[in-house]
């Protein structure tokens, strides 16, 4: 989940273009509601939470993730629930950032294609 919302972060920021250094400097965070926030997602977010109370929920097991939490037992209950959070293909958490993180992936893949040419 933190990779998919850096990559959105990253998208952010244009080919030639010198970045915020505000932006730069939070997105140095685990915490995926910072993240969010950083990637200009919380609107889509709250909008998505509004539409999807099953995605509402997932979101709320997922951003309680810490990087401190990888050093803490859970139960089978426990990591499942978070996994389910993470993976619901039609709910979860990956599946919705995905949506923001294919538009960077389209928007790569169109720029790469075109073939090279030499500067005149």
């Amino acid at each position: 989940m933190e990779c998919a919302l850096k990559a959105c972060v990253a998208r952010k920021t244009l080919r030639h273009d010198f970045p915020d250094r505000g932006r730069v400097n939070d997105s140095y965070t685990h915490s995926l509601k910072k993240l969010v926030d950083v990637a200009d997602l919380t609107k889509a977010r709250q909008a998505h939470e509004r539409a999807d109370n099953a995605f509402l929920l997932n979101w709320q097991i997922a951003a309680d993730w810490s990087e401190e939490s990888r050093y803490r037992l859970f139960s089978l209950q426990q990591a499942e629930k978070l996994l389910v959070a993470v993976s619901d293909r039609n709910h979860g958490v990956i599946a919705w950032i995905r949506r923001y993180w294919q538009d960077l992936i389209s928007r790569l893949a169109r720029r790469f294609s075109r073939p090279w040419t030499l500067p005149a």
